[in-house]
């Protein structure tokens, strides 16, 4: 079907509401739409003195398919169109993403317990604590647990699962390594008994002993120990004024904002019950060119009460303020009477106590956009979320602080090197930078110098007493991964974490799993993996390069007749290169120790500059 078969088509369509769907040449849904008499609605995107926005030209442009499905109401017609959009994610639609669930701050119930940030509450016998409607807030508390204690990281099942070494975290004292026997299960449990009493809201009894070993480090001049513990205090302040129930007054409401910046913008939809403020969600738009502010909400707030599943249904309450009317308010508003079988209304508050809820929204909405826009997490925490990430998406024991990463570089089967970079907490340590010519004479076998380069680099880590990574990353597929895992288990070191990410597909390769880890393309632990990976092909090229540079002026030089490898290096310091060489005169070159005047103007005139 063609754009012309579907004009063809409109003077048949129904008068009465439903929901029409424009699809492409390929029989891709592109668009989805609702309107109070279809017919009406759909001609008006083929009519010629129509002044469509660049958006909407090219979506027209792009009509090759119609569909359309009839129903009994406009209440109806919002229901589906938000169904279908879930459904079909149309790229010409409004994309909202959902935010993910508040995070709650969860201790396992193991014989050496976790304390991690979870999103999922599970009836599995482990003591949650949130939700946390400010990340900024959960991230101060656990920043304080860090701080005043040792928590493991690892996910091994202790004491019957343990490794043969403590990680890093052992290293730079975040962990007593209780995996390898270092630290008892009561001294450990003592410790996971305190923190469960902080994130309980006890938080008095540790603040007085906080502050008394910080008046004593002062006193004894040890300062940088008095501002650790400062910080401690600080931070037990904070959590425990989080911890109070937030009063916003009387009622049981939803309360939306949204705030726009540029092609961006979120909305906030704050949730009052009994007075209380409970939880925010929020939900991003992406791809926004010229909707207005009105078509924004229209979405926002379909998409957000009837594109989501029954869940949010359920919890209605009475009454949903909005920040300003808009078309659908009312049949929006009968959809949420119908669900809740009873009224809900909707109100656009213009004073009073209701108006500065919706303010609140408001400032809410721009502080997640702020967020979004600047990124004002502190770096260090958000490398540490996107690191225990990692280890959720590829199911490591070991959060990998500490991370290398090989990449094998040739040309033509000549000049061989690799390239090991090492990262620590998500961010590059040059000192451990190391590259190496490989020196066995496997030409363009990658496989067989990755497993050389493996070696030597975990032989000299072990030689040096150093800690091994977390995590051993390999640029390449299945080949390297396996050339990889053959030079670790002939160290002895078959328990190091490995992963191999290949390029083309950007696809991750485990040991012992035949298929792929497909991280999405915005998942900010693929990045880190990117990043690293990047980084060694960058230095492993470099050095290629430099070698290959290094090799070609020697042989330019090596093709005078009377200049040897030590006359070739007397050049190279004296004038740097071999054009360096061939800008400077006789009477220069022959300055250079080693060289007559005669010499001087052979290499001239074999280097093209004649006897000047």
């Amino acid at each position: 079907m063609s754009r012309s078969s579907v004009e063809d088509r409109l003077p048949t369509l129904s008068r009465r509401p439903g929901v029409y769907l424009f699809k492409d040449a390929r029989g891709e849904v592109i668009y989805v739409g609702k309107a109070k008499r279809l017919r009406d609605r759909v001609r008006s995107y083929f009519r010629a003195d129509s002044h469509h926005s660049i958006k909407t030209r090219e979506l027209v442009r792009r009509i090759a398919d119609l569909e359309t499905l009839v129903v009994g109401s406009e209440v109806e017609a919002l229901i589906l169109e938000a169904n279908l959009i879930k459904e079909h994610q149309p790229r010409f639609n409004l994309q909202l993403r959902d935010d993910k669930r508040y995070p709650y701050i969860k201790v396992t119930r193991e014989p050496f317990p976790r304390v991690f940030v979870t999103r999922k509450v599970r009836n599995d016998g482990g003591s949650y604590f949130g939700p946390y409607t400010s990340v900024g807030s959960m991230r101060q508390a656990l920043e304080v647990i860090k701080r005043l204690y040792t928590v493991r990281s690892c996910r091994y099942n202790l004491p019957k699962e343990t490794p043969e070494r403590p990680c890093l975290d052992y290293h730079i004292e975040r962990c007593k390594a209780p995996c390898v026997g270092y630290q008892s299960q009561e001294d450990y449990q003592a410790m996971i008994d305190e923190i469960l009493a902080i994130l309980g809201g006890d938080t008095e009894a540790l603040r007085r002993d906080a502050e008394a070993r910080m008046r004593t480090a002062a006193e004894e001049l040890d300062f940088e120990a008095a501002a650790r513990l400062r910080d401690v205090v600080r931070g037990l302040d904070s959590l425990s004024r989080e911890q109070r129930v937030q009063q916003v007054g009387g009622g049981s409401r939803d309360v939306v904002g949204i705030a726009r910046d540029g092609d961006i913008a979120v909305g906030v939809v704050l949730k009052i019950r009994d007075g209380i403020l409970l939880g925010r969600d929020t939900l991003r738009f992406s791809d926004i060119q010229d909707e207005s502010e009105e078509e924004l909400l229209t979405a926002f707030t379909s998409r957000f009460y009837l594109g989501r599943g029954d869940q949010v249904l359920r919890e209605l309450p009475r009454e949903v303020l909005l920040p300003s009317d808009f078309a659908d308010r009312e049949t929006l508003e009968k959809v949420l009477s119908e669900a809740a079988g009873r009224r809900v209304a909707t109100h656009v508050p213009q004073r009073g106590d209701k108006l500065r809820l919706v303010e609140l929204a408001g400032t809410n909405a721009r502080h997640g956009l702020e967020d979004r826009v600047a990124g004002l997490a502190v770096a260090g925490d958000r490398a540490d979320e996107t690191l225990f990430d990692l280890q959720e998406k590829l199911d490591l024991k070991v959060v990998p602080r500490l991370m290398v990463c090989f990449d094998i570089s040739h040309t033509q089967g000549t000049d061989t090197v690799a390239s090991a970079v090492v990262f620590e907490n998500g961010e590059p340590r040059k000192s451990d930078y190391r590259h190496m010519k490989i020196q066995g004479e496997w030409g363009n076998d990658d496989y067989a110098s990755m497993h050389e380069a493996v070696t030597r680099w975990f032989r000299r880590r072990r030689d040096e007493g150093r800690p091994l990574p977390d995590l051993c990353l390999i640029d390449g597929g299945k080949g390297q991964l396996g050339a990889a895992r053959m030079a670790l288990a002939d160290l002895g070191m078959a328990d190091v974490q490995l992963a191999a990410l290949a390029k083309r597909e950007e696809e991750v390769f485990l040991p012992g799993r035949s298929r792929p880890v497909l991280l999405d393309r915005r998942d900010r632990a693929l990045h880190v993996l990117q990043r690293i990976r990047n980084e060694a092909h960058r230095f492993a090229i470099t050095y290629n390069r430099k070698l290959r540079r290094k090799r070609t002026i020697r042989s330019e030089l090596a093709d005078i007749p009377g200049i040897g490898p030590g006359r070739q290096q007397a050049l190279l310091t004296r004038f740097g290169s071999v054009k360096g060489i061939r800008a400077a005169s006789v009477r220069e070159i022959a300055r250079v120790p080693g060289f007559s005047e005669t010499l001087a103007t052979r290499v001239a005139t074999w280097l093209g500059r004649g006897t000047s």
